[in-house]
């Protein structure tokens, strides 16, 4: 199957998108049936697999298993990952993203940060030198078939900005993402610059970028809008208020509230579906889910 192709014909499609940040494999059982489209986020992925920051903790073996675990259980969904700066050396990163290619991943994200690396929305940012970055870009890209490629600068210095974006618009990655976009203007001011290339939004909750609907992004010329990280905070939160009321009810289980109360029924259930889709015949979502648009049934 060419995963890259049908993720490079949604992006093409008149609307922005939309791909949901998972962190592990309940996490993705429970948005598969919303969005089509999935995004494993070095943020989450490192909070969930080895319970610290995303500061280049991550080993490449970790992300390309985790990969196949989700290709296996979700045949037809878009599959976008993040590899950060390639794990450090160019023939490292070639080689992870040929894994990735043949576990199914629809595509990559390669960043232009230097060690040591930071989230995308938070301060001290380094990045490599320019030229740096599209030598290791160039070969990433002659190393892949179908994959699509992301393209992605952490400059934080305005012209630096738009001199990177332009720099990588113009190379053969299949889309751009300037990462911690700081206002809607600088939305605009990208837009031009990288000219017709596709353009990637990263939206994460407390980061630097303002929050836009999927139509407000459609509306700025957005081709692709990233959630990293909508799950971890809501479990991160779902799972804090839980603890805090089986302390307060002297560990005593709270009484199933209505039909969405979840049991150990429904969660076998959710589980279970992940067994059944790999038996069926696996056909490519092409399309992304929104008001009008539901997700491809498998």
């Amino acid at each position: 199957m060419q995963y890259g192709t049908a993720l490079r014909n949604e992006i093409k499609t008149s609307e922005t998108t939309p791909l949901i940040g998972v962190y592990d494999m309940y996490s993705a059982s429970l948005a598969a049936p919303h969005y089509n489209g999935f995004f494993v986020s070095g943020f989450g992925f490192a909070a969930s697999y080895y319970g610290l920051p995303d500061i280049g903790f991550i080993a490449w073996p970790d992300m390309v298993a985790f990969a196949e675990r989700l290709r296996t259980a979700f045949p037809t969904h878009h599959l976008l990952v993040d590899i950060d700066d390639g794990y450090v050396d160019p023939e490292v990163a070639c080689h992870v993203v040929q894994r990735l290619e043949r576990a199914g991943a629809s595509g990559v994200i390669l960043e232009d940060q230097k060690r040591p690396r930071r989230c995308g929305h938070a301060d001290g940012k380094l990045t490599l030198p320019l030229e740096e970055y599209l030598e290791k870009l160039e070969m990433v890209l002659a190393s892949r078939r179908d994959m699509v490629v992301v393209a992605r600068t952490d400059a934080t210095e305005d012209e630096d900005i738009l001199r990177r974006a332009a720099a990588l618009a113009a190379t053969d990655a299949d889309v751009v993402l300037v990462d911690g976009v700081r206002s809607v203007e600088w939305v605009h001011r990208i837009r031009e610059v990288i000219g017709d290339k596709p353009l990637l939004f990263n939206q994460i909750a407390g980061g630097k970028s303002p929050r836009l609907s999927l139509s407000e992004l459609t509306g700025l010329g957005v081709d692709v809008a990233i959630y990293s990280t909508p799950c971890l905070f809501a479990a991160h939160s779902a799972i804090e208020d839980a603890l805090l009321e089986l302390k307060d009810a002297d560990g005593r289980l709270p009484v199933g509230r209505g039909a969405g109360a979840v049991g150990v029924a429904g969660a076998t259930q959710l589980l279970e579906r992940n067994i059944s889709r790999h038996h069926e015949r696996a056909v490519l979502p092409h399309t992304s889910p929104s008001p009008e648009r539901q997700p491809v049934s498998v």
